[in-house]
């Protein structure tokens, strides 16, 4: 009871704080729509049983479709009160991605900072985009981006969140938490073994919009073309697995050119298993996490028994016409904590984009990537092809509105 009391008082604080003393005053609201429409051709090899080649239209090379809205109401003396709800669309064939908004979330703003809640991006994604994006143009690339595997998920539900900057935004931090809200794993151990067969079922509806608990913040300063943040974010898995993630990095501009570097790391505390309840909850977890590690438009490949990953970043960019923006991006990523050691390894991960502005709303993009594998047996792109490397090509144009 006092532990529910506590968080309870910390949130009418927290509104306090932010809004101030505006309610009593008249407010004018907008309401803007925004979005954007991305279609792309993309090629890799390597893929299926027979490592065939594979050509397809996907509905987001550089950046996901989606459309949005945005809700500012100013409450007087420099508060408002906002809203945002954002979904994903596969623009290639016209369907919405999930059946849930990608992000929803309510907060105020005022002199002390903004709180919001609901569906939000975690502060592992806040940090890298807006810090040290591998892309000047673009936070990264949607066919393509290793960096986004390492962020857990990258959006969080159920989440509280405190933003604070100060005036001229050289610091700017965040602080998050979200509740579990009892998602566990208790309903299907209950049914063991049989209910071994409803995990991917679980957690497909876990990860779709699931809750889970999270705590953590970040911290960034930027001036004179500078940047450099870093932050902390730990996950506790349904199952119990406690997940801690960290990243650190920086970025630098300077005329036409853009550098930056970054660091990440996740580090999954597995309990040992001592019963089949707790082996079960391991399962769980770890399917769980494989599907944050794994997946080709994370860059990803296959995490087996292994229970830390990190990466580390470093890309160039260079405007060379007001139009023509290029840029390069090296991911070295390292596996380790397999008890057979067939799942550790190393991965190598480059990629190169040209992008050209017809305007400001308007780019057409041409990328080229590839994924390198070297280590055990297990540490494969993907199991169906079981291949070590694959190369892909991407060509898109993106509209903004």
């Amino acid at each position: 009871m006092k532990k529910v009391t506590a968080k309870k008082l910390f949130a009418l604080g927290a509104i306090a704080l932010v809004s101030g003393s505006a309610f009593a005053q008249a407010s004018t609201s907008s309401v803007q729509l925004y979005g954007i429409v991305d279609v792309a051709y993309r090629h890799t090899n390597n893929e299926g049983a027979g490592k065939d080649g594979l050509s397809k239209m996907i509905g987001g090379g550089m950046s996901q479709s989606r459309w949005g809205i945005n809700v500012d109401e100013d409450l007087g003396g420099g508060s408002k009160a906002l809203v945002v709800l954002e979904n994903r669309v596969d623009a290639d064939t016209g369907n919405v991605s999930t059946p849930f908004f990608q992000l929803s979330y309510v907060g105020l703003q005022g002199p002390y900072g903004r709180l919001t809640a609901g569906r939000q991006w975690n502060v592992l994604f806040d940090v890298v985009s807006s810090t040290y994006a591998s892309f000047p143009y673009s936070p990264y690339m949607e066919a393509y981006k290793p960096e986004l595997g390492m962020a857990m998920g990258a959006r969080t539900s159920n989440m509280l969140k405190y933003t604070f900057a100060t005036p001229d935004r050289s610091f700017v931090g965040s602080l998050q938490y979200s509740f579990d809200e009892n998602n566990d794993t208790k309903a299907l151990e209950a049914g063991l073994p049989a209910s071994a067969a409803q995990v991917p079922a679980y957690v497909g509806s876990t990860l779709g919009g699931g809750a889970w608990q999270t705590a953590g913040g970040y911290l960034r300063y930027a001036a004179n073309g500078f940047a450099l943040g870093g932050g902390f974010m730990r996950t506790t898995l349904p199952g119990g697995t406690d997940v801690d993630a960290w990243t650190l990095g920086g970025s630098y501009r300077t005329g036409p050119w853009y550098f930056n570097t970054g660091y990440g790391l996740n580090k999954a505390k597995y309990a040992a298993v001592t019963s089949p309840v707790q082996g079960f909850r391991n399962v769980v977890d770890r399917a769980i996490l494989g599907q944050f590690w794994a997946g080709q438009t994370n860059g990803g490949f296959q995490p087996g028994d292994a229970d830390k990953r990190q990466l580390f970043k470093v890309g160039v960019g260079y405007q060379l016409t007001p139009q023509l923006n290029l840029g390069a991006h090296y991911f070295r990523g390292k596996q380790s904590g397999s008890a057979s050691g067939a799942s550790n390894g190393n991965v190598n991960f480059y990629v190169a984009v040209a992008d050209y502005a017809f305007s400001k709303r308007t780019d057409a993009y041409f990328g080229v990537d590839h994924t390198s594998i070297s280590g055990g047996t297990a540490l494969v792109l993907d199991t169906a092809s079981g291949a070590r490397s694959r190369t892909g090509v991407t060509m898109g144009i993106r509209h903004r509105f």
